[in-house]
């Protein structure tokens, strides 16, 4: 009996000198998907500190923003000093006595309005402000509907972030310098 050679039949797969295996393309297609899978990945992990440094910031834009509409509807003036204020300035406000000391103070607001004065973390986060583009002791919240044109600048292990208000809206991330996230648009900004 004649052997029969089919496509699909045992004795065509054992046929002398036919080797299995993948094509190129079938490679080439499996190596491009990993390669793609590794950039998205690596595109995914953010730096811990630029990440440590945007929660920072949206919070106090937050904050920032709180204080500024209670000193409005109370009608009292409300400032915000970053600690390197409060020890360099002899009529800077003073932290209350049995609390720990403060990372910043909001000065002027009413007992019941209490803010945290605390970084999320205790990592050294580093403040200025600027006040019409003049560095500044601290920031004035109100209790006028109009304040100047602020920023104040965060920075952590060489990322920054600016917060800035115009003096009429919120306070929102102006730019940052080598952090990859925002708290939001700037003044000006799409």
């Amino acid at each position: 009996m004649t052997p029969i050679w089919v496509p699909g039949s045992k004795a065509a797969r054992r046929r002398p000198g036919h080797t299995r295996g993948f094509t190129l393309i079938e490679l080439m297609v499996v190596i491009a998907i990993v390669a793609i899978s590794a950039g998205l990945v690596s595109l995914a992990i953010r730096d811990p500190a630029a990440s440590q440094l945007d929660r920072e910031g949206l919070r106090l834009a937050a904050l920032l923003d709180s204080a500024r509409a209670t000193a409005r509807a109370s009608g009292q003036p409300v400032t915000w000093w970053p600690a390197a204020s409060l020890n360099r300035r002899t009529d800077a406000p003073t932290p209350p006595k049995d609390s720990p000391v403060p990372d910043f103070l909001f000065a002027g607001l009413p007992a019941r309005a209490a803010l945290p004065s605390r970084w999320l973390d205790r990592a050294a986060i580093a403040v200025r402000v600027s006040r019409n583009g003049q560095v500044a002791d601290d920031l004035v919240l109100g209790p006028e509907p109009l304040i100047p044109p602020q920023s104040v600048t965060l920075s952590l292990d060489g990322q920054q972030i600016t917060l800035a208000s115009d003096g009429l809206g919120p306070f929102r991330n102006a730019g940052n310098a080598g952090s990859a996230g925002s708290a939001g648009s700037g003044p000006g900004q799409p």
